[in-house]
């Protein structure tokens, strides 16, 4: 079976498809509006919130370009200067305006000077998501990937730190179950001290065997001749 990268010219069906799977970024996210104008320049292709109410920005390529970076920090500045308006205006939406906004890139590539300026940028929650369009066999499917993400998420962190505390957990009860280290406390006992005494006794004892080997001489049968 074949497969086939597909090429998507128009930004409108990209953000489309994107709109459909927002669950491969986060499955608690919600869109909220599209399309907005920030200058002449720049536009705020997707704005999303998740279930803490987080604002979640999504600036799309349909190829790789260094500039939607650009635009992506305006679109971000944006909505964080504009939160509270965004929360009033939206009320049917549940939008944390003092929590900082993120930002998601998504772009067939990236760039390596894209990639060094994101991950060296402190303060901004910038994340890159690499996407392809393939067909396989008479299927088609569209395919998000995080190449980098400023906030991980959390859930899984969460299960697995909590599995990694179990384990130790049972390894430690297994541990202080051999007790012969505290007994070990019992050999300092003064046992040895009276030992220096039956020494000397046992000294003076081969000395009466040496005595009785000398009472053996009169039983000579010498006399019953």
């Amino acid at each position: 079976m074949s497969i086939e990268k597909i090429k998507v010219e128009r930004r409108s069906e990209l953000e489309e498809m994107v709109a459909k799977e927002l669950n491969q970024i986060g499955t608690d996210l919600m869109m909220i509006c599209n399309n907005v104008p920030i200058n002449d320049k720049a536009t705020l292709d997707v704005l999303c919130h998740d279930n803490k109410g987080q604002l979640v920005i999504l600036q799309l390529s349909a190829s790789e370009d260094d500039i939607m970076l650009l635009h992506g920090i305006q679109s971000l500045d944006y909505v964080d200067k504009f939160k509270s308006f965004l929360k009033a205006t939206y009320n049917k939406n549940n939008i944390d305006d003092k929590a900082k906004p993120r930002l998601v890139l998504i772009a067939p590539s990236f760039s390596d000077a894209v990639r060094h300026v994101v991950e060296s940028m402190k303060g901004l929650n910038i994340d890159l998501y690499e996407w392809e369009y393939l067909r396989i066999g008479d299927n088609k499917g569209f395919y998000l990937q995080p190449l980098f993400t400023s906030e991980p998420r959390e859930r899984p962190r969460q299960e697995r730190s909590a599995e990694k505390k179990n384990e130790p957990k049972h390894g430690k009860k297994k541990e202080p179950e051999p007790a012969a280290e505290p007994e070990m406390k019992e050999e300092p006992t003064p046992p040895p001290e009276p030992t220096v005494e039956p020494p000397a006794e046992e000294f003076r004892e081969p000395e009466k065997p040496a005595e009785e080997a000398k009472e053996e001489p009169p039983r000579r049968k010498l006399k019953l001749f």
